[in-house]
């Protein structure tokens, strides 16, 4: 997938130099920002799992039992 993005990047480079250069500068910034919702996301998803796996307990527990 990186190499894709490369790729996609040095076609903007030859087509629209300015605008591949601002697009570097900008890239990591908007990662940074990003990442505070990334490391939520992740802690919702595993509340989730959590939330599920209580919720689907009794039932495994019949299963295994008969």
């Amino acid at each position: 997938m990186s190499v894709v993005k490369f790729l996609l990047w040095c076609i903007l480079l030859v087509l629209c130099w300015p605008l591949a250069l601002i697009a570097l500068v900008l890239f990591p910034l908007v990662w940074l920002l990003l990442l505070p919702f990334r490391i939520v996301g992740i802690a919702v998803g595993g509340v989730l799992e959590l939330v599920w796996a209580l919720v689907t307990l009794p039932a495994r527990i019949l299963r295994t039992i008969a």
